[in-house]
């Protein structure tokens, strides 16, 4: 196998397009995508895919990969290997993804370690998450109250405390309790879990937001305010996170507080 190591050719860089359409796109990603031999998008519409082919000749998309019931883990191996099977020709490969490539996206990660262990050039350039837009939609600062972050299912199957005093942001709520990696949102009942985890923490009348970003110039993003009793059945799609505000405010520590202002006071 001829690698980049011994020939300068094949390489890999996954970049990120952004939330909104047109908006988002750094320089470098764009440089990125305009020069690539071989440009594979995965994107949230086929409005954002016509229009990263008006920057390349050769653009491929990667959705047509995901299939109904079909498990997101063969989904992304197949992806993958597309993008692999082109670095390994020689080509000059730009993997664009929706948001940001290494947030909530296991192909770009995959894809960038494989290369890399075959010996090619690989690399990841950043690019303007939901998570990014949230707090500027939001207009939530997550170094005033500090902030924890949870893939929903992921938090529901594996004991972490909460602190009810920071904000809680849980991702990919619509498929709370999948442990197939399939489904495209679970039940009503398997919401009712996540509700039932939550109630340990928060109470039934809790103020918490639905959040999406904004994908097109045109549209506002959605910020729908909730109650915990209410998100059970509340209206529930992919790209929906669940933002839950600090029940109450840090408690601090008197003690610690002592010990750093008598530093200071001796300076």
């Amino acid at each position: 196998m001829t690698t980049e190591n011994e020939s300068g050719r094949g390489s890999i860089t996954c970049v990120g397009i952004g939330m909104t359409l047109g908006a988002h796109l750094t320089p470098q990603a764009r440089h990125c995508i305009v020069n690539a031999d071989v440009v594979f998008v995965a994107a949230s519409s086929g409005i954002v895919e016509q229009w990263i082919e008006q920057m390349n000749d050769d653009v491929r998309s990667l959705q047509g990969f995901y299939g109904d019931g079909k498990s997101r883990n063969q989904t992304y191996r197949e992806m993958v290997d597309a993008m692999m099977i082109q670095v390994r020709a020689g080509k000059s490969v730009c993997g664009a993804f929706y948001g940001h490539p290494g947030v909530f996206a296991q192909a770009p990660h995959r894809v960038i370690a494989l290369a890399r262990k075959e010996g090619y050039r690989a690399a990841m350039l950043p690019g303007i998450s939901a998570e990014d837009c949230l707090w500027a939609d939001l207009g939530l600062d997550p170094g005033k109250t500090g902030c924890q972050q949870y893939e929903t299912s992921q938090l529901l199957m594996t004991p972490r405390p909460l602190d009810t005093a920071a904000l809680l942001i849980l991702w990919q709520v619509c498929v709370a309790g999948d442990l197939t990696s399939s489904l495209r949102s679970t039940t009503a009942w398997a919401r009712q879990q996540l509700v039932n985890h939550l109630s340990h923490h928060y109470p039934a009348c809790h103020s918490m937001i639905l959040y999406e970003a904004a994908v097109l110039p045109a549209f506002a993003p959605r910020i729908e305010h909730i109650t915990l009793a209410d998100l059970a059945l509340a209206t529930l799609r992919q790209e929906t996170t669940l933002v839950v505000p600090p029940l109450h405010p840090p408690p601090r520590d008197d003690r610690a507080y002592a010990r750093l202002k008598a530093i200071a006071d001796a300076f």
